[in-house]
């Protein structure tokens, strides 16, 4: 979950809120890749979910990283909650899963680094107290009431809401984990295009990655869990917007549709203030209930943009949010697969062909891409939609995007490495065989572990 924005003034005009997310284009020369992952913390002994407070928790892990590590912590009531440093941050998600918001980086190969050597950071730290940390997409034992909730001002809020517009708003919060990547536009135009593909062909990104087929101790019926719970949240701010396919979209029109979305919350003198399904109109106007006569600052709109939750979404950069998080080797294979798509004109092109050829593009295709979604989050790339299958499609996106990387020709390993195209081998291997990671767990908890799910952690613990 973000953090508080900060600056940017008071908003006097609304071609601000537009022009706010219009400031983020870039010319590609400054282009960049920010990762981020979620990870689940649990106790090595008990396999218990970590709490946030005692000798073994996710506050001694961010102490130790802050300690041992040089992180700056970011505190609220006096408790912290996140860590800082170099362009990056680790924060805390509602349940206590750990995230990495990586630095913006050049290239895949940087990227990656970055993961490894915060994974590195946190098993030094977590070894010491007897943790250890598992990247799924959704916790796979633990129920509702074993996973707490962080004490920070933001979850409460949420934690309330969620409990009135959906089913699973709570166990979205508590019990899963994604990964994702925050990419560059470099004018309305090409933001509308990425956009458009990056939704289109997100439930490619939901089978490939699909890692939660386990729910409360057994499987769920489905290989991305996860996914299944992101479809029952919340109506207003979430899925696949069929606006983005119509004519008109650009900056505004996405302006419009985060107005039209309730508030959370209103972020003052390091509070949030409840403002639970109130308009931001309102507070254009200074009619906002929970602060009446007051106007917006351009960080409330900031903040306001990170409680729009669809499959991929604009802020200052466009974020593809998808994929189930997953083992080390598919944290840099999702950046991969969307910067081979979408960071080289050819394959943006040819990727939007394939879409059209899939009939996923068209505003009245929205019936169609609302049921590749569900598929791939039933099925994964055995997804079956009119007669067509998630793998061949999978096939060739992930063909389109290895022809991506190739012709970025990001040298990596100080020139021995001489692109970024081996960071798509998972993704290759799952093509090959068929098999999500999903699927695989499913055949060990089917076989070698004989119905014993507890083997997942220490057999797929980072």
């Amino acid at each position: 979950m973000s953090i508080p924005q900060s600056g940017g003034g008071p908003i006097e005009h609304p071609s601000q809120l537009a022009g706010y997310m219009e400031a983020g284009c870039k010319p590609r020369d400054q282009w960049r890749i920010g990762t981020e992952h979620e990870k689940f913390g649990f106790c090595e002994d008990t396999l218990r979910p970590l709490p946030y407070d005692g000798p073994r928790s996710i506050r001694a892990v961010l102490e130790g990283l802050r300690d041992r590590f040089g992180w700056a912590p970011v505190e609220e009531d006096g408790r912290i909650i996140g860590l800082e440093k170099d362009g990056a941050n680790v924060s805390l998600e509602p349940g206590g899963a750990l995230e990495l918001s990586g630095a913006t980086v050049e290239t895949i190969h940087q990227t990656c680094d970055e993961v490894n050597e915060h994974l590195r950071e946190v098993r030094s730290v977590a070894d010491e107290i007897g943790a250890r940390f598992i990247g799924l997409g959704a916790a796979p034992i633990w129920t509702h009431d074993e996973m707490p909730l962080m004490p920070k001002g933001r979850y409460k809020l949420m934690d309330a809401y969620m409990g009135k517009v959906g089913t699973m708003g709570r166990d979205m919060m508590r019990r899963t984990c994604t990964v994702q990547v925050n990419l560059d536009f470099g004018s309305e135009a090409d933001m509308v295009k990425k956009l458009r593909v990056a939704l289109a062909l997100q439930p490619v990104a939901a089978a490939l990655f699909a890692n939660s087929p386990f729910w409360e101790g057994r499987p769920n019926g489905h290989v991305s869990w996860r996914s299944r719970i992101w479809r029952d949240l919340d109506a207003d701010r979430t899925g696949i917007p069929r606006f983005v396919f119509e004519d008109g979209m650009g900056f505004e029109r996405w302006a419009d549709y985060a107005l039209d979305t309730p508030m959370y919350f209103v972020y003052r003198d390091g509070e949030y203030v409840d403002a639970l399904g109130q308009s931001f109109r309102d507070f254009m106007r200074g009619e906002l209930p929970a602060l009446p006569g007051e106007k917006p600052q351009l960080s409330d709109w900031a903040d306001h943009l990170t409680t729009l939750f669809p499959e991929a979404r604009i802020k200052k950069f466009m974020e593809m949010r998808g994929a189930d998080g997953g083992p080390w080797r598919r944290l840099c294979a999702l950046p991969a697969l969307w910067v081979g798509l979408l960071y080289d004109d050819a394959t943006l092109e040819a990727a939007w062909r394939l879409a059209q050829d899939w009939r996923l593009t068209a505003p009245d295709d929205q019936e169609r891409r609302d049921a590749w979604r569900v598929a791939a989050s039933e099925s994964g790339l055995r997804a079956e939609v009119e007669g067509r299958v998630m793998h061949d499609l999978a096939r060739d996106v992930v063909a389109i995007a290895r022809d991506g990387l190739r012709a970025r020709g990001k040298a990596g390993a100080g020139g021995l490495v001489p692109d970024e195209t081996h960071f798509l081998n998972a993704l290759h291997e799952t093509i090959e065989s068929g098999l999500t990671p999903a699927d695989e767990l499913l055949a060990l908890y089917e076989g070698e572990w004989a119905g014993d799910l507890t083997r997942i952690y220490a057999e797929r613990a980072y």
